[in-house]
């Protein structure tokens, strides 16, 4: 009995935990977005990951701050193709529809108050699996190939925060003060920026950069220690 309540109050927690956590994470997203805006960056869409693609954030993002955005959405999200269907809650998971090849359709997601273009990815993977991507986008006009084409690009921006953290050490500051993180972050970034220019001379990505560096410092550490030895 003691186990089972044990069991009990920690699936509890974890519920709880992971539903503050997601919170947290659609609130810094709204957060960051008006920041951008505030600080007056231009930009034209709004690119996010599953994580991101609540209703809440889609109407902040189109109906408060007037942009656009193209989000992945889960396989199991509720969709209505018609009006009619969504005035009579009839919807269907996007799994289920019968999509057209490379082409975008219109429908309304359940608990958005506007309509938005969906579209349907395939990818082939190497083991000769397929991956499916679903996206939708706020933008009416747009067609599956600018959907595909623009959410596309914020793959670049997953490589350079993988980089961030591999590479410059982004999350592995000693520093306690504001301050002091801050300018480890910033050097951290300028490091990404200063590898993506020897990336472009050198046609390596920061990777191979990186363990050239490694087996050049180790090389040479050997040599020193190959001179020591035979100093003895």
């Amino acid at each position: 009995m003691i186990l089972k309540d044990i069991i009990s109050n920690f699936s509890q927690l974890y519920v709880k935990f992971s539903l503050v956590n997601h919170s947290v994470k659609r609130h810094r997203e709204l957060l960051m977005i008006d920041t951008c805006l505030q600080n007056q960056l231009k930009f034209s869409w709004v690119l996010a990951d599953i994580w991101f693609a609540s209703t809440e954030n889609m109407e902040h993002i189109k109906q408060t701050r007037q942009k656009d955005f193209i989000m992945a959405l889960k396989s199991n999200r509720l969709v209505a193709l018609s009006e009619a269907d969504r005035k009579k809650k009839r919807y269907t998971r996007l799994d289920q529809l019968e999509w057209p090849e490379q082409e975008a359709v219109t429908g309304w997601l359940k608990g958005l108050d506007f309509p938005v273009r969906l579209a349907r990815q395939v990818f082939k993977n190497k083991d000769g699996s397929e991956g499916i991507l679903y996206l939708a986008c706020s933008k009416l006009e747009a067609e599956w190939d600018k959907i595909t084409t623009t959410y596309q690009k914020r793959w670049k921006v997953e490589v350079f925060h993988k980089s961030l953290k591999s590479n410059a050490a982004f999350a592995k500051s000693p520093a306690h003060t504001a301050r002091t993180q801050a300018n480890h972050l910033f050097a951290s970034i300028v490091a990404v920026f200063k590898m993506e220019c020897l990336t472009v001379r050198k046609k390596l990505n920061h990777f191979a950069l990186k363990s050239k560096l490694y087996i050049k410092a180790i090389r040479t550490a050997f040599d020193e220690l190959q001179a020591f030895r035979a100093a003895a």
